[in-house]
Formats: structure tokens, sequence, C-alpha cells
């Protein structure tokens, strides 16, 4: 599986961004796509996660009602509609894919997409 994360820039705060995540290779009858990000000198951490069959949501507390997770099935991404960001939002941003169901550890992924730059200036 190959997963092949887009979108980062630099966005001043209260600005919006589209983060992308196509994967590619072998597929699963059932699993769940998240988003990560880890800031420079911090654990990396659960952003958001989808369920790919039902599209189930789930969001760090942080990021609820700003972020937006969702999926194009017949297109095999998962989005990250990130609005109203904020300078601590800066982090470089992972997407990952469970195999065996929803987890917002790290090391309940099992594959991970390159990273992102996310850049909020303030």
């Amino acid at each position: 599986v190959q997963l092949q994360a887009s979108g980062g820039g630099l966005v001043q705060a209260g600005g919006s961004l589209r983060l992308s995540c196509a994967a590619s290779g072998r597929t699963f009858s059932s699993y769940v796509m998240g988003w990560f990000r880890q800031a420079p000198g911090k654990e990396r951490e659960f952003v958001a996660a989808i369920r790919w069959g039902g599209g189930n949501t789930y969001y760090a507390d942080s990021v609820k009602d700003r972020f937006t997770i969702s999926r194009d099935r017949a297109k095999n991404t998962v989005y990250l509609q990130m609005n109203s960001l904020k300078p601590e939002d800066t982090a470089v941003y992972y997407c990952a894919l469970n195999e065996d169901g929803l987890s917002r550890a790290v090391l309940g992924y099992d594959y991970w997409g390159q990273g992102t730059q996310v850049t909020v200036s303030s």
C-alpha cells in the first residue's frame, strides 16, 4: 500500500487548506484512514480518522468544528479540510491506514504517507 499526501503550504491564521491523501496498491475490505501531525520537538498526534466503509468520522478535540475529514471511494482518496487555522496547527501532517479498525494511536496504523508541511503564520 502506498499513501501519497499533498496539499500543504503556508497560510495566514484564520485561513484554510485542504490536504489530500491518495491510496494505491493492495486494498482491504474495511479499514480506517487517519491524519496525524507532528510539530517540531513534539510527538506525533492524532488529528482525525474516517472509516472507509461507513464514513464514520472521529476528531481530536483540538480540531473539532474546524477540520473535516472525508473520502472519495472512487478515487481512493481521503481529504482533510482545515478551516480557521491557528499557528498551533503548524506541523507536518501525515496520512495513515489502519487495517484493523479505529485507533487514535500512532502504533495502531500500518501504512504511512510521506508527510506534508502545513505552516500557519500569525
